[in-house]
């Protein structure tokens, strides 16, 4: 059915619809499926991602609440607090951004560029946290203080994620399929960390009647906890449109290119990011889209995904946090 969103508030930050480009290279190099990426990697603001969609949203209904202030988390190099940023710079809102050390990680690439220099560009307050007990210290802190200050905070979830963020991707699920036509891909590939996406796509998706499957990749959690995620924030989101939560049983979670944890790539991940790059000049991170591209790559080489399938990979951007690897890529990639 269709999906009506005008109600909600929301604020254009994106270049919409993004590019849904067909791949015949990387196809190629896969043994047949037919590859097609869908670029939220290149809309605009901030140099892009999957957060503007949710952003449009979590930011309209701020602004309209009378916000000045907008708080949010993540990890150091977090792709959600560089759009964030970015965000709020257009809109003219104070942002603050505390970050936790959540990934086994250090050294001067990792810390002091990618979307922690970008981060400071679109002039965000940046407060660095040790563990999650100082990251709840610091934003208590940071709230006693603005509100000291007289501003009006609002508070936005890690990624974004939460009901209103994912009708961001409840409202890209009806712009891909206005893009792909009939019969349309046998099923869409994603990352899968905080949630959102994924579960406006899911929601999206079932909403709209399209008959294709989404294969969630996770890069953080279990599949068990990243299902219950997506099922969570998909009743939340249609809860906010007033409707039945559908089953959601087109939807898969794999934890085949997790590897050790979030933010640590695998070979598996750099031998996505090079064939990406080198068959089609796209540019992989090694965060989110490395991890999803590995889960792709293996499911068609062990046969999950045949040769005659047509499949979108969505890529959800995060190019600026692939230098904050630079050690690992330049290795990865010389020869």
């Amino acid at each position: 059915m269709p999906v009506d969103l005008s109600r909600f508030a929301r604020i254009a930050l994106g270049a919409w619809p993004t590019p849904l480009e067909e791949c015949p290279r990387l196809s190629a190099a896969l043994g047949g499926p037919r590859i097609l990426v869908k670029r939220d990697d290149v809309n605009g603001l901030g140099v892009g991602g999957n957060k503007l969609r949710k952003l449009e949203f979590l930011l309209g209904e701020a602004v309209e609440g009378g916000a000045d202030t907008v708080i949010t988390f993540g990890g150091v190099q977090t792709n959600h607090g560089r759009q964030t940023a970015a965000a709020c710079a257009r809109l003219g809102l104070r942002c603050e951004l505390v970050l936790t050390r959540s990934v086994p990680r250090s050294g001067e690439a990792y810390e002091r560029s990618g979307n922690v220099a970008l981060d400071l560009l679109y002039g965000a307050a940046v407060h660095i946290c040790q563990d999650d007990e100082q990251t709840a210290a610091t934003y208590r802190r940071v709230v006693a203080e603005a509100r000291a200050a007289g501003r009006s905070v609002v508070t936005l979830p890690v990624g974004g994620s939460n009901g209103v963020g994912a009708l961001g991707y409840v409202a890209a699920a009806a712009e891909l399929r206005s893009q792909v036509g009939d019969p349309g891909p046998d099923r869409i590939v994603c990352p899968i960390g905080s949630a959102g996406t994924a579960a406006g796509l899911a929601l999206g998706t079932a909403l709209l009647d399209w008959p294709v499957r989404l294969d969630a990749a996770s890069v953080s959690h279990p599949p068990d906890e990243s299902l219950a995620d997506i099922r969570r924030l998909a009743a939340e989101s249609a809860a906010l449109l007033g409707v039945p939560v559908p089953a959601l049983d087109h939807v898969r979670v794999t934890d085949r290119a997790l590897g050790p944890g979030y933010g640590v790539p695998t070979e598996a991940v750099w031998e996505a990011i090079r064939l990406f790059g080198r068959t089609e000049g796209i540019t992989l991170d090694p965060v989110y889209t490395g991890k999803a591209a590995a889960a792709l790559i293996d499911a068609v080489r062990s046969g999950d995904i045949g040769a005659n399938e047509t499949v979108v990979f969505l890529h959800t951007g995060g190019l600026p946090g692939l230098f904050g690897y630079a050690p690992e890529l330049i290795a990865a990639v010389r020869g």
